[in-house]
């Protein structure tokens, strides 16, 4: 039976198909307007490719970009809130944090873009009280009703419900809920304590909030898919990726959209992974280089890193759900190039995306892209895009570096060409610092792995803007997004507040925790029972979140196998010291630690993908993969004559020095004089300098 891995970027969607025939590979234009017409076209397209049927299809993994999309274009759904009386602004203040703390002119984007409208903040009479969740003040249900004949008269179907320390009891929540969906039966409802089961009142209530901001869009893309396919003739299971690199259901993520903010990403970074380990290598900085954007993500020794909660901020809003450690930023081949109001050269974040698309692309694009200049320096051949299934017009991307850069500024076109290229490269250099340097980690011992459709024509400039080891190309590096998501298992992830200080805890503390890690366990494993997952095949694993007493955010710390005792509960606070020390070079052992958050991840392994192996050198000349020459321009600014060689058509063992391009049909990678690339057993591909 078949799978397919489908990633749907700003520009393309990318599709991998394993099946008995082999391992296939698709890339379709992205449609904009609804992203599940561009999914079905490319299943068919890849389907026809293997000559298997759709039916055939067993599994469907889909990387997504819907609701990310919609926070990044500010295009969520009106929402209406209830919320404790008293507490109606606190979307609004925040955390009082400025964010960018020495500059007179920035932007609060809680404030110039909430996530719900504070007319549309109902305070609600109810209280209830820490530590144990007392009822101070009843819920007002006819308050709630009041509010909910309110969001009626407004036309508002999705609301949003977080009341004051719901974590601890979340009776008002659910009862609101009630009479809210009494009131308005297809309302899209979230409560906080459903979906951010722990303590912060600001970050609870802005995650329940943006899983109604962007909820009713993507429940509908995601049903819409699910239907599209099924009309299609597919009939297997759609999985989506998550923002933590697990897969999930579409009901699931329906309901809980804040889980998937960065699902497309995530693919990458798994498959990056996957591909560092194919190439023997550990530590790896992947650099996943779309039409729209870029995400980089940092990988040591092999180990995928989970962003700390206090980072996990989407669009500007604090979003408390696992995410993989990355950062995205607007670089890519479609990003414009322009000259700003006070004269300065710039390219990007904006994007040409696939309509109209760089100006290369003759779909009525004017604008220069850092595609159209790769155009204009050689190093993308118009003839060759995609396998020759996109047809690129080398005078129109001239014609757009030369009007719009080249004489506003007064240079040669291939100079301009070159400053594209060079800001771009420059940009994201400074993005894979963030990720790295800032961190305390050294590039210098990380290998440089650029993917996605641009990904490889950029992978030694950076390697050399960071001192990075050398560069590692993947076999697909256009498709890698999309080969990640057949390489990653299904998961959930539940929370509960704990609020323990451990070294003085009470037995009948200690009891509290172990009731609401066995009350987690049941909702992951009744999760996986519901995907037909067999229970010797689930994996559970508990987490502690902890801190020292005063600190303002947590750190994870393995719990007890078995139940957490007065004699075993040194594990956490051990793992907890370890944990401290390791990601800030030092513990206090005898400081108090207090148990946070209980977290319960249930997983089910999926079986991964296999790439094959390619035959060995036999010893023949490269010369069996040449294509041709044409002149190609590098980043110091020499054109030289410069060999094409089918990257299909080289075994492993065959090193092709620079100056050469390798192009293959789903992405192009640029050898400069002085490196040499050498395939490698997989296909992928290593670069480094000659005499290495």
């Amino acid at each position: 039976m078949a799978r397919i891995g489908v990633d749907v970027g700003g520009t393309n969607t990318d599709l991998v198909l394993e099946c008995s025939k082999g391992v296939f590979y698709h890339k379709v234009p992205t449609t904009l307007k609804n992203q599940s017409i561009g999914v079905v076209e490319g299943v068919r397209g890849i389907c026809k490719r293997a000559g298997i049927d759709t039916a055939d299809v067993e599994l469907i993994v889909h990387g997504t970009t819907t609701a990310t999309n919609i926070t990044i274009e500010h295009n969520g759904s009106e929402c209406g809130m209830l919320t404790t009386e008293g507490f109606r602004d606190i979307l609004h203040i925040g955390r009082h944090k400025r964010p960018y703390n020495f500059s007179l002119h920035f932007d609060v984007p809680w404030q110039s873009q909430p996530l719900v409208k504070r007319r549309n903040r109902i305070s609600i009479p109810e209280r209830i009280l820490p530590p144990a969740g007392m009822i101070e003040t009843p819920l007002d249900e006819e308050a709630v009703r009041r509010a909910c004949a309110l969001f009626r008269k407004r036309g508002i179907s999705s609301v949003v419900i977080g009341f004051m320390f719901s974590f601890l009891n979340d009776s008002h929540e659910r009862r609101a809920k009630e009479i809210v969906l009494e009131e308005i039966p297809e309302a899209y409802v979230t409560i906080s304590s459903e979906l951010a089961n722990v303590m912060r009142e600001y970050e609870r209530f802005s995650t329940a909030a943006m899983n109604c901001y962007v909820g009713p869009k993507t429940a509908y893309y995601l049903r819409d898919l699910d239907a599209k396919l099924r009309e299609a003739g597919v009939t297997s299971k759609l999985r989506i990726m998550q923002s933590n690199g697990g897969v999930s259901t579409v009901d699931a993520c329906a309901r809980r959209p804040v889980r998937i903010l960065m699902s497309g990403p995530a693919g990458g970074v798994i498959g990056g992974a996957s591909e560092g380990e194919m190439a023997g290598v550990p530590n790896i900085i992947t650099v996943d280089i779309g039409g729209t954007s870029a995400d980089i993500s940092t990988i040591p020794d092999g180990s995928v890193k989970i962003m700390n909660p206090r980072d996990t901020y989407v669009s500007g809003h604090p979003v408390l759900t696992p995410m993989i450690d990355l950062v995205t930023i607007g670089a890519g081949g479609g990003s414009v190039a322009f000259i700003d109001e006070a004269g300065a050269f710039n390219v990007g974040p904006r994007s040409a995306g696939s309509e109209p698309g760089p100006a290369c692309y003759g779909r009525g694009g004017v604008e220069p892209t850092v595609t159209d200049a790769q155009i204009v320096l050689g190093r993308l051949d118009p003839d060759l895009a995609l396998g020759g299934d996109l047809c690129l017009d080398a005078e129109l991307a001239r014609k757009a570096v030369e009007d719009k850069i080249a004489k506003p500024l007064g240079m040669s076109v291939k100079d301009a060409a070159l400053g594209i290229i060079r800001i771009i490269n420059n940009n994201m250099a400074l993005a894979i610092r963030s990720n790295s340097v800032a961190r305390g980690i050294d590039p210098r011992e990380f290998s440089i792995m650029p993917f996605g459709g641009a990904g490889p024509l950029h992978g030694v400039a950076l390697a050399e803007a960071v001192s990075a080891r050398d560069v590692i190309v993947p076999v697909a590096p256009g498709i890698t997004a999309a080969v990640g998501l057949l390489k990653t298992d299904l998961q959930y992830e539940y929370t509960k507040a704990g609020l323990v200080e451990l070294t003085k805890a009470t037995d009948e503390e200690l009891a509290r925790v172990n009731a609401a890690v066995q009350a987690l366990r049941d909702q992951v494993v009744a999760e996986l029972d519901s995907d037909d997952i067999p229970r010797h095949e689930q994996q559970l694993s508990v987490i502690a979140e902890c801190r020292y007493q005063g600190q303002g955010f947590e750190l994870r710390a393995e719990m007890p196998a078995a139940e957490l005792t007065q004699s075993n509960k040194h594990e956490i606070t051990d793992s907890f010291h370890a944990a401290h020390k390791r990601d800030y070079g030092y513990a206090y052992p005898e400081a108090e630690v207090e148990l946070i958050t209980v977290r319960v991840i249930g997983s089910a392994a999926v079986r991964r993908i296999e790439i094959p192996k390619i035959a060995p050198t036999d010893g023949s000349s490269i010369d069996r993969a040449l294509m041709f020459v044409r002149v190609t321009t590098f980043d110091d600014g020499r054109t030289l004559d410069t060999p094409r060689y089918d990257r299909t058509k080289l075994f492993a063992g065959d090193k092709v020095p620079g100056p050469a391009i390798l192009v293959q049909h789903n992405s192009t990678t640029l050898v400069p004089p002085g490196y040499v690339a050498e395939t490698l057993d997989y296909g992928n591909t290593r670069i480094r300098t000659l005499g290495e």
